[in-house]
């Protein structure tokens, strides 16, 4: 079979688009916290035979811009976001194929109690679920849940290994006929085919049994995004699905083959799948024209918000031209890959505060790479990438909703189809079958 790539719909279950200024756009629905809203885009999804839908979170709006929340209220900066748990299952329930993947933190919350929300959401969904794993980043997150501050970048991943071994563990601890449902002989289960865990390590204690039985996948497919040399690290052990963020097809010719090498040493082949933003309509004049409303949508404040969230530094503290201090960067504890993105692409050891906002691009439609254009030439784009050694698939990020998954469906999907580089239909039942990704083995065939 010819190699074909994935889609991934990249979603918020909030205010806005990963786009911030997506609310202000014009065609842009305002029912953002309603079941019809989020229904919607999940059939338009299933409709391209996208095979996933993800959800992006944080615990906390974002607040680190001068430690005051009230420009992110003023602006709607990500200023509203719901629980995605229960916004991705309104979307699991009004679709059939469609994958559904939720972000949940390994720093704010307890093993058991994440392997039993999204086991329960793998069954309800007949094996379309997905973890995204994260470590949360900064210190408002931390607050919300009773902490002074935020673990350090490196100690977030070594919970966050042991956090996974406790998952898989009670996932795999149901063996896969365990369920006898034997009414007449009165045998609901064997007992010898469901297993305590009895984890005790460094960060967690779990007994076990675990409380829900294996879903028709095994269990849900694991996302995750680390790009740091600690991200890469925990990404290359756990992940299954793997989101990325380059600026361009050459840092995408360079990362991408060394990030499969890296899952080839653990014995496995992954998806790699890049964050873009297209912008399509029926002639190349009509996209640049769409796009210029787009760019002019975001706001300075924007950048300053989100780079001060996704960083843990306060952006408020420094003038727009003085360099960071070497001391300063190194103490940023966010994401520490969009640190290293912003000295590598700036060429500046040391980058003020208007570097970060030019070169990483964040809080505007240019932190990914945008394809722009007529349906041919964004599948050109699509076909380039994945053709040229640069990514398994792709995160179609939104400029404006439902727009952009409405305009992509309607005319890049077929044009990808009839050049052979993505399916027509869903290949199976579950997430695992469409992706591709091997049925994880239960507790009695790993012994």
């Amino acid at each position: 079979m010819t190699r074909q790539m994935k889609l991934i719909g990249f979603l918020q279950a909030q205010n806005c688009s990963n786009y911030p200024a997506s609310w202000r756009h014009p065609a842009s629905k305002p029912n953002w916290f309603s079941r019809e809203y989020y229904e919607d885009i999940g059939r338009t999804l299933e409709r391209g035979k996208f095979h996933l839908a993800f959800f992006d979170d944080r615990l906390a709006i974002p607040d680190r811009y001068g430690d005051d929340f009230r420009e992110t209220i003023r602006h709607g900066i990500r200023a509203a976001k719901l629980d995605p748990v229960a916004v991705a299952l309104t979307m699991g329930l009004a679709t059939e194929r469609l994958g559904i993947g939720v972000t949940y933190s390994t720093t704010y919350y307890e093993p058991f109690h994440v392997a039993r929300v999204f086991a329960t959401i793998d069954l309800l969904l007949n094996g379309r679920a997905a973890w995204n794993v994260v470590t949360s980043l900064n210190d408002s997150e931390a607050a919300n849940f009773g902490a002074a501050k935020h673990l350090g970048h490196d100690l977030r991943y070594d919970r966050a290994d042991e956090f996974m071994e406790v998952v898989l563990g009670h996932w795999n601890s149901w063996e896969e006929d365990a369920i006898c449902f034997d009414r007449e002989g009165g045998l609901f289960a064997d007992p010898e085919k469901v297993h305590r865990l009895d984890h005790q390590g460094s960060f967690f204690k779990s007994r076990g049994p675990f409380t829900v039985p294996r879903s028709p996948q095994g269990h849900p497919v694991i996302i995750q995004a680390g790009q740091s040399g600690r991200g890469k690290q925990f990404a290359a052990q756990w992940g299954e699905l793997i989101f990325v963020v380059y600026p361009n097809l050459d840092v995408a010719k360079k990362q991408y083959p060394d990030f499969k090498h890296a899952f080839a040493e653990k014995g496995r082949d992954v998806c790699i799948a890049p964050a873009v933003y297209p912008v399509v309509a029926e002639t190349q004049t009509e996209a640049e024209d769409k796009f210029a409303v787009i760019d002019k949508l975001a706001k300075p404040i924007d950048s300053l918000v989100l780079l001060s969230e996704v960083l843990n530094f306060d952006f408020a503290s420094k003038p727009e031209d003085e360099p960071f201090t070497t001391e300063e960067l190194q103490s940023i504890s966010g994401m520490q890959a969009l640190r290293d993105r912003v000295v590598q692409v700036s060429g500046k050891p040391n980058p003020t505060v208007r570097d970060f906002v030019e070169f990483s691009g964040r809080g505007t439609a240019r932190e990914m790479p945008t394809f722009v254009g007529s349906p041919k030439t964004v599948a050109d784009k699509f076909e380039q990438w994945f053709t040229d050694g640069g990514c398994d698939g792709f995160v179609i990020a939104a400029t404006h909703v439902p727009g952009t998954y409405e305009d992509f469906v309607r005319l890049v999907v077929p044009e990808l189809q009839r050049r052979g580089l993505f399916h027509h239909d869903y290949e199976g039942e579950t997430l695992r079958e469409n992706l591709g990704l091997q049925r994880p083995l239960a507790r009695a065939r790993l012994r």
